[in-house]
């Protein structure tokens, strides 16, 4: 029987973090004296109290560690509990949203994902769309610990190779969480604060420069205006860039950095990839957009750079309508989601480490082929890999491919069209944000999906945020025996 205790404890904390997490929504409210406030002050006085009797009630649970078991349990659980209450100033705001749209609202937020259900954003109040960005921003620094402290030691799509970093956990984990996150929190803080003068300094309002930065560090990419970035387009585009970028990067090389060793941040394969990818693409973007739609060269590289810096680090902002853009370019667009930033980073998708894993797999593969008797070993960043690894890598794959599959064939049955339903699923496992097409597509949103659909991208929100396996492992039966 497992000790649902410990799991518990750290969940009903959580929540009742989330619920303090609601007041700076309801200043801004009183301070805008429009009477919204009280739907923040509900929502947060009834997120701390469950939040708070949870922790209560399995407090005699704290001084145990955690087991494997406990640990799966505890980051679905976490990323399931959260939304659910962080969809309530939804429900009671002035949106008065539906449940439904309520919580893919909230899981879209917290997983980063940034799609969403809301239209009119510029008329909403300003404490809801604080709120929206608060919620990105904390999913932002949630995801970078757990990726850092617990897949590793739940061997999760071969994030097991970076227990070499210096994060050993195993029996320690959430003494290890807390200090991990006081040295990631001092860095991502630090970046929100230097990303919001920045977007002032280019002319963003104070509160714009809040949320955007709150959206921007975080690769959630949600706006406080309906047009996306669209709407600050110009010099503050490369801004972005900048900041998204560095968000896409391993955090745990800030760390390095700011201990003294710089070394590891540049010379890390995955950095130096992800850098390489995006400047391939936006080469040979702008390219095509001068020479076949007769764009500016500066338009061209500018609106290229911002929308595939945006897409491939699963931030999701869009400055341009890139579904005009020709069929080459949006296949392109549909592929790079696909691709993520850096393991570590509050991006999203399969990763750069995973496919420069497989294409070392594939090349000792061929190198046998032609040397049979040869030794060939893979290798990454200079080691040997081990065979479990490249299992656990080769087997997310086939999970990702499996899962985007049954979710678009899923999505389809409930009538979506063949391109909303493949581009919905990528955008909801990869945490993209927006689609292809009209409707979810960049100068669309999913408010006009049925509900049955919302609910199954809510669940690919949440399946993709966390490593895909980290959830289907508790549905198996041996899970429950062991």
């Amino acid at each position: 029987m497992i000790d649902l205790r410990p799991v518990g404890y750290v969940i009903g904390l959580m929540v009742a973090m989330l619920g303090v997490a609601m007041l700076p929504p309801m200043v801004m409210d009183i301070i805008d004296g429009q009477g919204h406030w009280p739907v923040f002050g509900e929502s947060a006085l009834f997120t701390v109290l469950v939040g708070g009797l949870v922790a209560l009630a399995c407090q005699s649970g704290n001084q145990q560690g955690l087991t494997l078991q406990q640990t799966f349990m505890l980051t679905t659980g976490v990323w399931l509990a959260l939304p659910i209450f962080g969809a309530l100033p939804f429900v009671l705001g002035a949106t008065e949203a539906r449940f439904v749209d309520a919580f893919f609202e909230a899981m879209s937020g917290l997983t980063t994902t940034g799609s969403t259900v809301l239209t009119g954003l510029e008329t909403l109040p300003r404490g809801l769309l604080l709120w929206r960005g608060i919620l990105q921003w904390l999913g932002g620094i949630g995801i970078i610990v757990v990726a850092m402290v617990f897949l590793p030691e739940l061997r999760v799509g071969g994030m097991q190779i970076f227990r070499s970093e210096g994060f050993d956990t195993m029996g320690k984990i959430l003494p290890r969480a807390t200090q991990i996150s006081a040295q990631i929190s001092s860095i991502y803080i630090f970046l929100t604060a230097v990303c919001i003068v920045v977007y002032l300094i280019f002319g963003m309002s104070f509160f714009d420069a809040l949320v955007h930065a709150f959206t921007t560090v975080s690769t959630g990419g949600f706006s406080n205006y309906d047009a996306s970035f669209g709407t600050f387009s110009g010099p503050t585009e490369y801004a972005a860039v900048v900041f998204m970028f560095l968000a896409a990067l391993p955090f745990v090389r800030y760390v390095q950095l700011v201990n003294g060793a710089s070394s590891p941040l540049f010379q890390d394969s995955q950095v130096r990839s992800f850098l390489a990818i995006i400047l391939v693409l936006v080469v040979l973007s702008s390219i095509l957009l001068t020479t076949v739609f007769a764009k500016h060269p500066e338009e061209s590289f500018r609106e290229a750079l911002f929308n595939i810096t945006s897409i491939i680090s699963g931030t999701g902002y869009a400055s341009a309508n890139y579904m005009t853009w020709g069929s080459s370019l949006i296949a392109m667009f549909f592929f790079i989601g696909l691709i993520g930033g850096c393991a570590g980073s509050t991006a999203c998708s399969i990763k750069i480490f995973r496919y420069q894993l497989l294409f070392s797999a594939i090349r000792v593969q061929i190198q046998k082929i032609h040397t049979p008797n040869g030794v060939f070993t893979p290798r990454y960043a200079g080691r040997a890999v081990s065979d479990d690894v490249l299992s656990s890598v080769m087997v997310f794959f086939v999970f990702f491919v499996v899962s985007l599959g049954l979710l678009s064939v899923f999505l389809a049955m409930t009538g979506l069209d063949f391109l909303t339903s493949v581009s919905g699923a990528a955008a909801a496992i990869a945490n993209i944000g927006p689609g292809l097409g009209d409707i979810i597509g960049p100068s669309g949103n999913f408010s006009t999906l049925n509900d049955t659909a919302k609910w199954l991208l809510a669940i690919g929100m949440l399946v993709g945020r966390l490593e895909l396996l980290a959830v289907f492992v508790i549905f198996t039966p041996q899970f429950w025996r062991a």
